[in-house]
Formats: structure tokens, sequence, C-alpha cells
């Protein structure tokens, strides 16, 4: 993940752009002109839609995001450009045709149920014209992309002649192509690096049903051939995503909790882009994507997922590495203000834990159940020597953070070059600080930054100074 936050590519996404349009209300009478419901508006809202919720996807991983595509000359034309700037897009490859309609979708939403959608758009294929157009803006300037993005939402914008020129612009340049298909004939993206339909968009165009490992991989194939694509790639829902290039490989799904899939094909899509151009491998970059839906199909409509969120996530499945729980002190700050702001209850501790024993583990344990989440803060290798002594510690501070971090209880470690954890603990404000039951009585450095002292007594007998006396003795026989 780290190697990700320290990328920021620049991505091209061409298609359709639309504006997604609410009226938000409460029904409480019948017309009397017509059997119909009358809905009391209270609140209208707008969001980009179509190719739109691709570059909000984008935006949100840190991606450098130009957009290409051909709206009306019109007021929601002009309303979805300012929307585009507002979210500092480049919008400099985006055409206006005087004769089309900027795509807006407007729903009526009464009580939380959508009661109706009515649509103002054009989706006549655009004209060759317009298309040398788009693709006049491309030749000088397609090098300073990583990757290129394909949204067909079947408005026209992704012709027949457009694609093909694209995606061969692209290739003479190395330039990967991700495409979200639309209808059942995918022969216009002939030479994409990868194709992103779903389940039932594959069968459609394959017509091969798909109901089994064998029926999945035969799709794959053909997807492969035909198109003649580097990856084949199938998106499964719940089951994850299925890749083919020399073999099948799925990629189970990574959800906890889904409350809704709207939107998801655009994180996808958007996810994969994403680490491709960061130059992560095919598998990598699915695996990755799967995390970045699972987490946002955990949310209330059309929504984007952050770096953080997805590092979050993934540690909450515990199949991150001990390494990106480690944390310096500028990053466990930003954390511990992520964790707050979401309301989550913040624990801390601290020790030298020089050689792990279940003494250690129970503690930890112990101190996690006071919250959300538990931050330990772990001495240096010259602080231990200063208040255990010259032969001390027995193994590396390096050690022993991945050691710590590897345990389910702890969320992050902070390693201290102090003798004591007052800076970090002032920084980290803690709700809960948590000491060992040894300091009943005493002053505890820190207790003025926690809203709360908890004392947790040790396991008898279980001690890091126990534990080398024993290995001494053994070695002394």
């Amino acid at each position: 993940m780290e190697r990700l936050k320290n990328f920021t590519p620049n991505i091209l996404v061409i298609g359709d752009l639309m504006i997604d349009h609410y009226l938000w209300g409460s029904c409480e009478r019948i017309s009397p002109e017509a059997p119909v419901q009358v809905v009391d508006i209270s609140k209208e809202t707008t969001l980009l839609g179509g190719a739109g919720n691709v570059i909000n996807n984008l935006k949100a991983l840190g991606a450098i995001v130009s957009v290409s595509s051909v709206i009306g000359e019109d007021d929601n034309g002009r309303e979805l450009l300012e929307m585009l700037k507002k979210i500092d897009v480049d919008t400099g490859k985006i055409i206006t045709q005087k004769d089309r309609k900027t795509s807006k979708k407007s729903r009526v939403i009464a009580s939380s149920q959508q009661v109706l959608r009515y649509d103002k758009e054009s989706k006549d294929q655009i004209h060759k014209e317009i298309a040398d157009k788009i693709l006049s803006s491309l030749i000088g300037t397609i090098n300073e992309f990583d990757a290129v993005i394909l949204s067909d939402y079947g408005k026209g914008v992704l012709s027949d002649f457009l694609c093909h020129e694209v995606i061969t612009l692209c290739n003479k340049n190395r330039i990967k192509v991700l495409v979200d298909p639309k209808g059942s004939d995918y022969t216009k993206y002939r030479g994409a690096y990868l194709l992103t339909p779903n389940k039932k968009e594959a069968m459609q165009a394959t017509n091969i049903d798909i109901i089994d490992k064998e029926t999945l991989q035969e799709a794959l194939k053909k997807l492969k051939k035909e198109c003649n694509l580097a990856i084949s790639l199938i998106t499964l829902s719940e089951d994850g995503i299925a890749t083919y290039d020399d073999s099948m490989r799925v990629f189970p799904t990574v959800a906890k909790e889904v409350f809704d899939v709207t939107g998801a094909g655009d994180t996808v899509i958007a996810s994969i882009a994403f680490a491709l151009s960061a130059n992560r491998s095919i598998d990598e970059a699915a695996a990755f994507a799967n995390l970045a839906a699972g987490v946002v199909v955990g949310k209330i409509g059309s929504a984007t997922v952050t770096l953080d969120e997805i590092e979050e996530y993934e540690a909450t499945l515990h199949k991150s590495t001990s390494d990106a729980h480690i944390k310096s002190f500028e990053e466990i700050e930003a954390v511990v203000n992520r964790y707050r702001s979401n309301g989550k209850k913040i624990v801390f501790t601290n020790g030298c834990f020089d050689i792990l024993h279940v003494g250690h583990v129970k503690y930890l344990q112990e101190a996690k159940s006071f919250g959300d989440v538990l931050i330990v803060g772990l001495n240096s290798d010259e602080s231990v020597s200063r208040l255990k002594g010259p032969s001390r510690p027995i193994n590396v501070a390096n050690d022993r953070a991945y050691l710590l971090a590897a345990l389910e209880a702890v969320d992050f470690v902070v390693p201290f070059e102090e003798d004591t954890p007052h800076e970090l603990i002032k920084m980290i404000m803690p709700d809960t600080l948590v000491k060992g039951g040894d300091y009943k009585g005493k002053n505890v450095v820190g207790t003025e930054f926690a809203r709360e002292l908890k004392l947790v007594d040790f396991v008898d007998g279980k001690s890091t100074t126990i534990t080398i006396k024993k290995i001494q003795g053994e070695l002394n026989v």
C-alpha cells in the first residue's frame, strides 16, 4: 500500500459524461388531476455520473485525471464542466457540440423510494469530424498519461471509429487501455489491454452460460481471443474477479457487508488502472480492486474510496503485512486523526517487548479490549539499553516492531527514541492509556493527555527477564 501512496499516476478517461440529478422530498397525497403521487421537493443534489464516477474514484485514490468527451452547448454542459473543475480535473479535451444534449438523469425520491426518473440526453454516435477533434487533442499529449480508461455508457461518445483509433494510438505508445464495455458486441474494443465486463455482460458478449469454473475459463478465453486482449477479466460480484492470461485465476471478494453495489464497477476499473499505472502486476491490481470494491459496497450510493480507507479495511481483514502497521510519528498522527473523525476510540500503551511471550500477548489483548484501535509505542534499542542495561535489548527494534505488528490485537506500532513516550502520547491524545499493574499508586507518564488510565496485571511468572535467566541457565549446564 505504501508503494501506491508514493505514486501519483496521470490517467486519461474517455467516455460518456453525465449529471446524476436527485430531487428529494415526501409524498402525502395523490394528485386530483391524475392518479399520480404529489412529491413535495425539499432538496436537490447533483453528482457526476457515467464516466464521471470513474473520474471521482480516480481522484479519491490520488490520481491526476484528464477527461475527453463530447457535451452539448447547453446549461447542463456548463454545469458539468464546473463540477469537473471543482475537483481539479483537466477538461481541456472536452468537445462542445451545438446540436448535442448533455446527459442529465433526474430522479425523484419520495421517502427514500425512487418514484420517477426522467432523462435528457443525446445517444447518437458522434460524427467522425468530432472524433477527429478528440484524436487531434491526443496525438501530441498521449505520452503524458500512464493509462487510458474508456468508460462506455452507450451514449455515443465511444464510437467504433474513436475506440479503434484511440486503442491503436495507445498501443503504438505502449500505454495500457482499460475498457468498461457496453452492449454485446465488443469488437470495437479489439487490442485493448483488458475489459471489465461483469458476469452477465460477459455471458451476453460470448454467448456462454457461465455456471462453473470450466465455463468461466471458456468465456475468458473467448474474450481474450476475439478482442485480442493482453488480459481477459470478468468481475463476479460477490465471487470476486477472474483473470486469464496464460492461466485462469480467481481473486475472491473481500467484502464484509454489502449495502449498495451502485458504482462498484467504476471503482474496480479505476482501482485496476491506478495499480497498473504504478507498475503493479495484474494479480496485485485485481487484489487491490477487490479491496477497494469491498469498501465501496459497504457505503450507500455511488461511492468512492481512498487509499487510507483501503489500508484500514485490509487491516481489519488481517491480509496486510506487518510493515503496513509500523508507523512513524508523522504517519500515526494522520492515522489517529482519521480514526477519530470516524468516531473510533484510541488506546495507547508502550514498552520494550524485547522477547515476546504469552504475558505480553495477554496484556495487549486486554489493552485492545478498552477501545477500537490499539497503538503500541516501542522503545528504540538505545532507549532499551538505557533502561535495562548494556546487554539489552536481545532483539533489535525492527524485529520487535515486526512481531508486535503481526499480533491481531495490535493495530499500529510506533518506535520512539526517548526514555518515555511523553511526546508520542501528547501527539496521539489517546482515549485510554494502558500500563501494567505494577504502576498502581505511581505516576504514569502522559496521563494528562489521556481521558482515562487503565492498569492491567501481568501474567505471573512471565517476563523477558525470567526468560533470559532460563536461557542462561540452560547454556551454563
